[in-house]
This record gives C-alpha cells, sequence and structure tokens, in this order.
C-alpha cells in the first residue's frame, strides 16, 4: 500500500490491510507464517522551516500481528515466533534534508524516517518493525545442542560418530602448542 501526501491533505487515512505470506521478503532466516493484519492511520504533518518553505511529514501510527517462523541459532530447525506490535513514526520526504554538506541534527531527528518522490511504502515500513521486533537469537529450545561442527549432523536429534574417531597420531605433537601460545 503506498501512502502518498496528496491523499492526506484532506483527512487521515485509515488503513486495514492484511498483508500475505511472501509479499515482504525480511531476511534470509525469517518468513511470514500465515496472513497479517496491519491497522492503522496515517497523517500529514505540514512542517515549517521559512514563510516559504513547508516540508510534507507523514505520520503512520499502526499495529499488526502475525506468526513467523525463524531458524534456531544452534541447530537452523525453523522455530515458530508470535509477533505483534505498534509503532507510531514521522517519515520526510527524501528530498527536505539533502543539503549539500554536513550538518548537524536534533535528537528528536534521529527518530525520522524518510521517503521517496512516490510517497511510503507501508511495507517496507511493516518490515522494518518486524525485523525490530525478532529477538536478537532464537533457539528451538533452551538446551538446544545445535549442529555437530565436524559433519553437521543436528545433535538433537541423534549422536554422531565424530567424538569417537580416533585422531591420527601426528597431529599430536601440535597439541601443547595452544598453551605456548597464549603465554
Amino acid at each position: 500500500m503506498l501512502i502518498i501526501p496528496l491523499q492526506l491533505e484532506q483527512e487521515p487515512l485509515f488503513f486495514e490491510e492484511t498483508i500475505a505470506p511472501g509479499v515482504i521478503d525480511y531476511q534470509e532466516d525469517t518468513r511470514q507464517i500465515g496472513e497479517m493484519p496491519v491497522g492503522g492511520r496515517a497523517d500529514l504533518i505540514l512542517e515549517h522551516r521559512g514563510p516559504q518553505d513547508t516540508v510534507s511529514d507523514i505520520r503512520v501510527r499502526a499495529g499488526y500481528k502475525g506468526e513467523f517462523e525463524v531458524l534456531c541459532a544452534r541447530c537452523v530447525d525453523p522455530v515458530s515466533v508470535p509477533l505483534s506490535g505498534s509503532f507510531d513514526l514521522i517519515f520526510r520526504p527524501e528530498s527536505a534534508d539533502a543539503e549539500a554538506g554536513e550538518r548537524s541534527i536534533t535528537e528528536d531527528e534521529t527518530e525520522i524516517g524518510y521517503y521517496g518522490k512516490s510517497g511510503l511504502l507501508l511495507e517496507d515500513v511493516v518490515r522494518e518493525q518486524v525485523l525490530l521486533s525478532l529477538p536478537g537469537r532464537t533457539l528451538c529450545t533452551p538446551d538446544c545442542k545445535g549442529l555437530c561442527p565436524r559433519c553437521g549432523q543436528n545433535l538433537n536429534v541423534a549422536t554422531c560418530k565424530c567424538a569417537e574417531t580416533v585422531v591420527d597420531p601426528r597431529w599430536n605433537a601440535l597439541a601443547g602448542l595452544a598453551g605456548h601460545i597464549e603465554k
């Protein structure tokens, strides 16, 4: 759904969208399961920067609720992660702050996003909010054993024979080097 300042000039835009799985590409290890309802409103905020200079900011207030599948950080099995959240964000036209050179910004300006000439795509805003809401590291269970670093066997499912494998005795000469390097 594209939100443009022109459609907000007379009144706010109220929306109830349903985002189908696969519409938004989140990241390689994250996918949406089932439809995700997103509802809220968009308002136009006119920012006066001088007698003849006005900037059309878009304020989006919305909420979402969906089910996601994220890969376990240890064993790479899919893990179901329910997510819901709400946001209140302000977006400014990219051209509004496109002055040449460096300039300082206020703390409030660090909270502002930008939209292009065509407008603000709601799906881009939702993608960003979902990714920010996901846990930094997801485990299938707190005691997940992960994968064997040698053969790749999922140690939650079965044990592997790597620990039982006899090491070539020629490598034994290098075994003591680790202690000498740390000193």
